[in-house]
């Protein structure tokens, strides 16, 4: 079974290109540019649509919740990411603040991986600790 879902994911990711990771959608690209004012419930979907279709987060959260058995914990963990990210993306707009999309899926890649090594513990054996995941997840 695991290696299916492996190849699932393997298939997905070669199927995508860097537009699916971090761009805005034409459709809300060109809803973006015609609104003005504060649309807060329009962004907050826009936001969660990114959330829950973007494979990196998919990815990045499955890495998290894999060895979790509670739902209460699999909350838990959803909710510190979801808090983490828009925090820093209003962050990012409230400063007016913009990185590269290129270097933030480095950045999210890294992630993965970070999480993959946390996962098998390696920063237990390399490190001597365990890194809090809580923190790392938000």
């Amino acid at each position: 079974m695991s290696l299916f879902l492996a190849a699932v994911v393997v298939l997905l990711l070669a199927s995508t290109n860097e537009a699916l990771a971090h761009a805005i959608a034409e459709g809300d690209k060109g809803y973006i540019q015609e609104i003005t004012g504060v649309h807060l419930v329009s962004f907050a979907y826009l936001g969660a649509k990114h959330m829950a279709t973007g494979y990196d987060h998919i990815l990045f959260l499955f890495g998290v919740i894999f060895f979790l058995y509670r739902m209460k914990h699999i909350g838990l963990y959803v909710t510190l990411f979801a808090i983490g990210h828009s925090t820093t993306m209003l962050l990012g707009v409230y400063f007016n603040i913009g990185i590269n999309s290129y270097i933030i899926d480095a950045i999210i890649g890294l992630s993965v991986v970070y999480k993959g090594l946390d996962n098998i513990g390696a920063f237990q054996r390399w490190f001597g600790f365990q890194p809090d995941t809580k923190i790392a997840t938000l």
